[in-house]
């Protein structure tokens, strides 16, 4: 029991990370319909802007803030200046997004070089707490707890805010919704934008356990694509339902049977294609 339970703590810190960054995959692309291949790298670059704020004020919280405003600004400017004249276009939105992926990465290695890091965290998150023989870390029930609550403000913003029914009517008809006086390009590059900080945030909350380095950008997307692809595209409850069915097969898979660990993984994301390609709360 204590292992089982042990167990299920390591799947809900990786869904946690998950939906920090399915979570903006997914809100992109209930907006805009675009497929962003870039997303990983949003989450490499939250990593290592964070790096750069906190080896020098040694403040994780300065450098969540710092990485969230400027990739956040990247993604805007990207979507703004760049997939904004592809709009409606899948394939040249996806390959472009591509090459900004590539881009990004080289970057990173020009900028911070390829040597592996972890990112420092307060004191008052180290240690452990123990509870019937069960251990777990701080820092991950932090996350968990700091995932949950990004999840509820997205939920109540999307749901009771006029800003959510704005962004309902531009995903529903953007036409009759510009029509109507909401600024569905600026919409778009905002939601754009978000998505980006999303990422980054979950880079940052990742980085004092998962560390940062180069080429995490593509080891991650794929998940984040299995949780969008099981839990639905555009829909932030699949985000939530996804990340914890994706977090908690990834964890077991490799503790139990690690030589089929991506099996595991990915057959049910292939099981969903078969049944129901829209995922489980997804929108034809």
């Amino acid at each position: 029991m204590v292992y089982f339970i042990t167990q299920t703590l390591n799947g809900l810190f990786s869904a946690a990370l998950l939906f920090l960054i399915a979570g903006g995959l997914t809100l992109v692309f209930g907006v805009m319909r675009i497929v962003n291949i870039a997303h990983g790298s949003f989450y490499m670059l939250g990593v290592y802007v964070a790096f750069s704020v906190v080896t020098r004020t040694h403040s994780l919280l300065l450098g969540s803030l710092a990485a969230m405003l400027v990739v956040g600004g990247i993604g805007f400017a990207m979507q703004r200046f760049f997939l904004r004249r592809f709009a409606g276009q899948p394939l040249p939105e996806m390959m472009m997004t591509m090459g900004f992926a590539l881009l990004f990465r080289d970057g990173a290695l020009i900028i911070w070089g390829g040597d592996p890091f972890t990112l420092a965290y307060p004191d008052f998150l180290r240690g452990s707490l123990e509870i019937a023989d069960v251990v777990c870390p701080v820092y991950r029930l932090f996350v968990i707890v700091v995932a949950a609550a990004v999840g509820a403000i997205l939920a109540i913003l999307n749901e009771k805010t006029l800003i959510g029914a704005k962004l309902r009517a531009a995903v529903d008809d953007p036409e009759m919704a510009a029509g109507t006086g909401v600024p569905v390009a600026l919409l778009s590059g905002l939601v754009f934008a978000v998505g980006a900080a999303l990422a980054a945030f979950g880079g940052v909350m990742a980085g004092p356990i998962l560390g940062g380095y180069t080429g995490m950008d593509f080891e991650l997307l794929p998940l984040a694509f299995v949780v969008v692809i099981i839990g639905g595209m555009g829909s932030l409850k699949g985000a939530v339902v996804g990340s914890v069915v994706v977090g908690m097969i990834d964890n077991f898979g490799k503790a139990l049977v690690p030589e089929l660990s991506y099996f595991t993984l990915f057959a049910p994301m292939v099981l969903m294609l078969a049944i129901k390609p829209t995922g489980l709360y997804g929108r034809n």
